[in-house]
């Protein structure tokens, strides 16, 4: 049943729809046991370093971020612009499956390396104008909508994948971020502008007060939607504040908020992995604010906490867990493209680390989580590649994925950035549909 759900890039099944449709069940699954521990803990020991990260955290963050720019500069076709879905972690693959929503994330990444210097602004800004014109020109889409998976040098549909709403926010929010870095280009803010004008948001309501999960020319909408707290805050913003075709702010009240109490900590959360309580807060900057309901940013936080101590807690099973090795979410395992994490326990876990659980939360609990990437990057180097850091590994039985994926390499990257500067929330906030979203949704000042 585990390969009915596999999804990876070359699967009919896509990411997010996936972590629908598979989260009952793998709510059923229990936490994975292996026999013969110490043996496989010796060999990972084998593939372990013996020393800890000698630089200072900046300069951790400054080399995640460096080489997660390379991953978008060299993993993006030259003639569209589009980012591959995953790619090999050594650059060696053949690939031809651009994400619109790894597309997204490598716009916000090329603004990022134009601000810090990491190339040439020119060639940053040609390389973001043609991915932009393609994106117009070349990707397929219906409604303004993109689809989720397209070939990175046509972009035509993959698949027969669905067009998905949160894919094209994902994507939308990086083209917002490009238009208002590169403001003095009037090119890029012409064309950005027109992408987020185009996308027909009420058109995905399909009749219903919340977001489709997506449409396919064969079937229809799908009938799963957007109905509970995840990474869907972003979805709904740039909903209320398109100029062209807004959504009503009363859709910001029509999702619930599902609460869960975990070692005494109790948040916002419907059971997903943790990369939903990351992915919105990448863009939007929900500190020192809240909505009727909460405070997401310190929400945020207190999921990042009960992940924490949730990995602990399996420590008498995976002894490799630690204070400073702990965090799953949605990613790459030994056995395909898995929905795991907790609270509570979802998936087969197994004992992997996936990087990006750390990585997506620095700005939430930064200590902690930078502790994280401190101990992979010193100790784990077979976990480290020309991309930073592979997309998930185990160190109990000593497998190593060879792929990175766009997405995972993106909200660590853009997380980073925030932490050291708040980049990439000063800039798209500034967009002034952003703003006017978040007081149409009722947001104001703590205290």
């Amino acid at each position: 049943m585990l390969n009915t759900f596999h999804s990876a890039a070359g699967s009919l099944n896509t990411r997010r729809r996936f972590l629908k449709l598979a989260g009952g069940f793998f709510a059923l699954l229990p936490v994975m046991s292996f026999s013969g521990v110490s043996s496989f803990s010796s060999r990972a020991k084998s593939a372990a370093g013996n020393s800890a990260y000698a630089g200072t955290d900046d300069q951790l963050l400054d080399e995640i971020e460096r080489a997660a720019y390379t991953f978008f500069w060299e993993q993006a076709h030259p003639a569209t612009g589009f980012v591959k879905d995953r790619a090999g972690a050594s650059g060696s693959d053949k690939y031809t499956v651009s994400s619109v929503a790894a597309t997204g994330f490598g716009l916000t990444a090329l603004s990022i390396a134009d601000a810090r210097g990491y190339a040439d602004s020119h060639a940053i800004q040609q390389r973001v104008l043609l991915t932009l014109e393609s994106l117009a020109s070349k990707a397929a889409r219906h409604q303004g909508f993109f689809y989720h998976f397209v070939d990175w040098s046509s972009g035509a549909r993959a698949f027969k994948c669905e067009l998905s709403s949160i894919d094209t926010a994902l994507l939308i929010c990086g083209v917002l971020t490009a238009r208002q870095h590169f403001s003095s280009n009037a090119a890029i803010v012409a064309a950005a502008t027109q992408l987020y004008q185009q996308v027909n948001w009420p058109w995905m309501l399909n009749g219903g007060e919340t977001l489709s999960m997506g449409w396919t020319p064969e079937s229809g909408f799908i009938n799963s939607r957007w109905s509970h707290y995840c990474e869907l805050m972003m979805l709904y913003l740039l909903g209320i504040g398109s100029p062209a075709f807004a959504l009503p702010p009363a859709s910001w009240k029509a999702w619930t908020r599902p609460s869960i109490t975990y070692q005494g900590i109790t948040y916002i959360s419907a059971g997903d992995p943790l990369f939903t309580h990351q992915y919105s807060h990448a863009w939007f900057d929900f500190r020192n604010q809240h909505d009727g309901y909460a405070d997401y940013f310190q929400n945020s936080v207190k999921a990042t906490q009960a992940h924490k101590l949730f990995c602990l807690s399996l420590q008498g099973q995976f002894p490799d867990y630690s204070q400073n090795l702990w965090g799953i979410t949605a990613s790459d395992s030994a056995h395909g493209y898995l929905a795991w994490g907790g609270p509570p326990a979802t998936g087969p876990i197994d004992g992997s680390i996936v990087p990006c659980a750390a990585g997506g939360s620095i700005p939430f609990l930064p200590a902690d989580c930078i502790a994280v990437l401190r101990n992979i990057r010193g100790s784990y180097p077979a976990a480290w590649g020309r991309y930073g850091f592979t997309d998930a590994f185990n160190p109990l039985t000593n497998w190593w994925n060879p792929d990175v994926l766009g997405i995972d390499q993106g909200i660590t990257m853009l997380m980073a950035e925030n932490y050291r500067t708040g980049f990439v929330w000063n800039t798209f906030m500034a967009n002034p549909e952003m703003k006017a979203a978040m007081k149409l949704a009722g947001f104001r000042p703590n205290g």
